[in-house]
């Protein structure tokens, strides 16, 4: 089967699995260039309201297909940039599930979404070093943002891989699961996620990512809408809240 982005909508998350078995799921410059359609696609779907992103079978995925490196090394990064871009940008909850591998270009996709959860023995390695590449400075900023600029040199120097407990302490990834229960705690989380207020997580998300000037709009958003009612009444009743905000307003 030709590497490709598998996709699918259940129960209101959205499942972007990398597909190209092969080679660990690398990302050819197919793959990287197909990305941001189908985010613009799923952002889009009112019946889209979180999103997971992982690996076809026992991998999360390899990097960059280096062999799309040998025509145009930046050409190829200038679409993982983008690819990279328009999930950090994707404006519902996003969740990266990590098995085995997740390296080079792997990482930097798990590094923009919001939230990444792994199996035990996954690995985790940033390797612009190993192949003379200089790493987009987007893609920098995030990795220290998320583990501080000790760690993100650690890695960024060295090309060298670390296991999920480390990645863990480091606050790279959010939580480590058994092999056998990350299927069921990616879907227990994302339950939750789509039973909270998207206005909540929408204006977070924003804010989180370091947007200053949106303030007054989601105080327009707050005041014109009644999620606050609706979340303090199913509180007080002991019911669980049916909120009615949507991304499209």
């Amino acid at each position: 089967m030709e590497p490709e982005l598998l996709h699918g909508v259940t129960d209101q998350v959205a499942t972007v699995v990398l597909h190209h078995p092969a080679k660990r799921n690398a990302m050819t410059a197919a793959m990287w260039a197909a990305l941001p359609p189908l985010l613009d696609t799923l952002a889009a779907d009112p019946g889209v309201r979180a999103l997971v992103l992982t690996g076809a079978g026992g991998t999360f995925c390899a990097g960059a297909d280096i062999s799309t490196l040998q025509g145009s090394p930046q050409e190829a990064q200038t679409l993982a940039v983008r690819a990279e871009d328009a999930l950090a940008a994707f404006p519902k909850p996003t969740l990266a599930a990590v098995r085995g591998h997740c390296v080079g270009g792997g990482a930097q996709l798990a590094a923009a979404c919001d939230l990444r959860f792994a199996e035990e023995g996954a690995l985790f390695g940033v390797t612009p070093a190993k192949l003379g590449i200089v790493y987009p400075s987007s893609a920098t900023r995030r990795l220290v943002s998320l583990v501080g600029p000790a760690t993100a040199k650690y890695l960024l120097f060295s090309g060298e891989l670390i296991g999920a407990d480390r990645a863990l302490r480091t606050g790279l990834i959010d939580e480590v699961l058994p092999a056998d229960e990350l299927d069921d705690r990616v879907g227990e989380f994302t339950r939750l996620l789509v039973s909270r207020s998207q206005l909540t997580q929408a204006a977070a998300k924003e804010f989180a990512d370091g947007r200053t000037d949106r303030d007054a709009h989601w105080s327009a958003q707050a005041r014109g809408n009644g999620d606050t009612a609706e979340g303090v009444a199913a509180f007080l009743e002991r019911r669980e809240p049916r909120f009615a905000w949507t991304a499209s307003g």
